[in-house]
């Protein structure tokens, strides 16, 4: 039988020390654009330099700004949840429903008036029963 070729540790070390050298791609390819402005890239995975999944990152339209938006569906392809980035297509047909449950949401409250006052409420209301004590290991009636 013939014997399998060795695996020098010494020459992988040195390898990899070698290939730490080489330059490497810093921009990647454009994917695609959301209807924020952000701008989607990715570097393809490359197994034989043990690079098993994709780079992917996006750069928002406003730089500055602390909360950034994304889709939905942009978001599952950055997260890697899914393989090929959203069309056109998709991202329209999703914007659209959008649309269409916040113009649905206008008209019922024109139709049935939110004029209460939003209040914010603080602290817990648990319901007491007499046959329960309130603090414990005093009997119900005691003070």
């Amino acid at each position: 039988m013939a014997k399998p070729p060795s695996r020098s540790i010494l020459k992988m070390i040195f390898t990899n020390f070698v290939n730490s050298f080489r330059p490497r791609q810093i921009s990647g390819t454009l994917k695609g654009e959301d209807y924020f402005g952000n701008k989607y890239y990715e570097i393809a995975a490359d197994p034989s330099i043990g690079k098993r999944k994709p780079s992917r990152w996006f750069e928002p339209a406003n730089k500055e700004a602390f909360d950034q938006e994304r889709t939905a569906e942009w978001d599952a392809w950055l997260r890697g949840r899914r393989d090929d980035p959203p069309t056109k297509e998709e991202l329209s047909y999703n914007l659209s429903i959008i649309e269409m449950k916040q113009s649905n949401a206008k008209k019922i409250d024109e139709k049935f008036g939110t004029n209460q006052d939003n209040k914010i409420v603080t602290g817990m209301a648990f319901p007491s029963y007499d046959e329960y004590e309130r603090v414990p290991g005093k009997k119900p009636g005691e003070k």
